[in-house]
């Protein structure tokens, strides 16, 4: 049987160092690994009795204590694979690890799980390996007297990377084996706590630090995973991690507008060869999260000792601040990794920032939007795909609502910049339409900004452009962003009739307004404008809609009817374009 072997080899094992040949210690050391790996390759019915025997060896007073440290090497990355068997090997094998923990040199041990836990993530993913390993190297951390930061910086990447890698590949069915790994990766952060409290003031900053890091990274995991969806099956998590920012003195204010994120950063000693910053990859992330799931529980925003609605406050009153928050969301939108519900309650957050500030108080002169506009941009992106992603129609509806909040709180400048960049770099055409119209919509206010009695035209026109950006020949670019692709040729149809029309409509309006106003501030009404939006946008158009409509109209079926639907609105409106530039032209002549 493979136990009475295992006890045989490991018996020579300790006879061999007892004689004090060290080739002889060598090779029966090798022999009693090369023969457990040999079991867990194929495990036997006794599998138990070997984790036993193995046990025993660890335990007996018999044991030579330099074979046992040899074999302590080995045995953690042999013995996990020996869990998953069944509930009594998952048992036995985490006495095992548990005996080799309280035998062995701590910071012999720190390494050896480490190394267990960096070779197995590439044979299996299941949480069952790597819960047994957390909690011991939680123990472990503990018994570490010496260096203990040091030490930790080795090994938070691997456990961070482990957490990683298993939370995103677990089946949201395996519920249990989910909240064990997070339970685990609780408990290493309760040890980092336990030494912080031990530590002399200096030190203890840059371990707070990275124990803040920390819990950052660990919620934006519990927030990546595959039952993020469900957000009250993992509040439990979210709040023992909200612990330890209070512990570390992090705010809700300082974390949603990143300085406190770029401050506990900056903490972390910079060393050759260090790159611990580096496992914390998500930690940004986390900080903007660790707010949003204290707006999704009280419990959450509890633990971190926190008040949202109070911090709320703060954001909304302080232009700066706001618009920190909004970049801050930047990752959260863009990321195809956090699911809908976590998205859903980034757009709460979004709206409750931005809620109750009036658009033209929205921003003040002595912000320098220029070095906003990046992240600003980002975020907005982020927004439309979030749109485009959305389950339903009022989730869309909702989240589009938030986009159009965020671009009227803009200065106005920069808010015709940042939807005309939205057009262009668009790739639904439902999106683009919805942009144009919101173009449309500023065209209409701004044009109906009152101007004072009696002034003449062309204090009028330095009025318009001084107070409505949008009413200038830049608009115009919008219109031929569409109708004139800066790839060439005419726009694809039916693929995007919506933003031709809401391009042709765009036009129409702008056309209208600016002849009964009789006013020219588009410069749309120019001759030389007008017979280039009539040869290069209206008439190219017109002869594929018509090209369109007699290929389709000799066909049958739902996609020929469903092409020509499309393509209904889009003739009709161009030959009300066209009609209205052909009148133009001939009263120019």
């Amino acid at each position: 049987m493979s136990a009475s072997r295992l006890k045989e080899s490991l018996q020579a094992c300790s006879k061999s160092f007892e004689t004090g040949d060290i080739a002889e210690s060598d090779e029966a050391v090798a022999g009693a690994v090369s023969l457990l790996d040999s079991i867990a390759e194929a495990p036997p019915p006794d599998a138990e009795d070997v984790l036993i025997e193995i046990d025993r060896f660890l335990s007996s007073q018999q044991s030579n204590r330099m074979a046992v440290d040899a074999l302590s090497l080995e045995f953690p990355k042999v013995v996990i694979r020996f869990a998953s068997l069944s509930d009594k090997c998952e048992e036995i094998a985490g006495d095992v690890i548990k005996n080799l923990v309280g035998i062995c040199n701590p910071r012999d041990m720190l390494s050896i799980l480490c190394e267990a836990l960096d070779s197995h993530i590439n044979v299996s993913r299941a949480p069952i390996y790597y819960v047994l390993l957390l909690n011991e190297l939680s123990k472990v951390f503990r018994r570490i007297q010496r260096r203990q930061i040091e030490q930790l910086k080795v090994a938070l990447p691997v456990i961070l990377k482990v957490i990683y890698e298993v939370s995103s590949d677990t089946d949201e069915g395996d519920r249990n084996s989910l909240d064990e790994l997070f339970g685990a990766a609780y408990s290493i952060g309760t040890s980092i706590q336990k030494i912080c409290e031990e530590l002399e003031e200096r030190m203890k900053q840059e371990l707070c630090a990275i124990l803040g890091l920390y819990a950052l990274q660990n919620i934006a995991l519990v927030s990546r995973s595959r039952r993020a969806h469900r957000a009250s099956s993992l509040c439990l998590h979210v709040v023992e991690f909200s612990r330890f920012l209070r512990f570390c003195g992090l705010s809700y204010s300082g974390l949603i507008t990143g300085s406190d994120f770029n401050s506990i950063a900056g903490k972390i000693s910079k060393m050759d060869g260090d790159d611990v910053m580096a496992c914390f990859s998500f930690a940004l992330d986390g900080a903007s999260l660790a707010v949003i799931w204290g707006l999704i529980s009280d419990k959450v925003a509890d633990a971190a000792g926190q008040q949202v609605d109070a911090t709320l406050n703060i954001i909304r009153n302080h232009s700066n601040k706001r618009w920190l928050a909004v970049c801050m969301l930047k990752s959260i939108f863009s990321s195809i990794h956090y699911p809908w519900e976590i998205k859903s309650h980034s757009i709460d957050l979004l709206l409750s920032i931005m809620g109750g500030v009036d658009p033209k108080e929205a921003y003040d002169k002595s912000i320098d939007f220029a070095s906003f506009m990046p992240g600003i941009f980002a975020v907005l992106k982020g927004i439309e795909r979030t749109v485009i992603g959305a389950p339903d129609a009022s989730s869309r509806k909702r989240t589009f609502g938030a986009l159009r909040k965020v671009v009227s709180s803009l200065p106005c400048s920069e808010r015709f910049d940042v939807l005309k960049a939205l057009i262009t770099n668009s790739v639904s055409p439902s999106m683009m339409a919805l942009l144009v119209d919101i173009v449309k919509e500023e065209i209409h206010v701004e044009s109906h900004q009152k101007i004072t009695p009696g002034a003449d035209e062309t204090t009028k026109g330095q009025i318009y452009k001084e107070s409505c950006p949008f009413w200038t020949p830049h608009v115009l670019d919008v219109v031929e962003l569409i109708l004139k692709p800066p790839q060439g040729g005419p726009p694809p149809l039916p693929e995007h009739s919506e933003p031709v029309l809401s391009a042709l409509n765009l036009y129409r309006f702008i056309l209208i307004l600016e002849s009964s106003g009789k006013t020219n501030q588009t410069g749309v009404l120019e001759e030389n404008t007008l017979r280039k939006a009539y040869s290069e946008w209206l008439l190219p158009l017109r002869t594929l809609t018509m090209g369109i409509q007699a290929g389709n109209e000799s066909g049958c079926g739902e996609l020929a009817d469903g092409i020509l639907c499309a393509l209904a609105p889009v003739q009709l409106v161009l030959h009300r374009c066209i009609e209205l530039v052909e009148e133009k032209l001939k009263h120019s002549v």
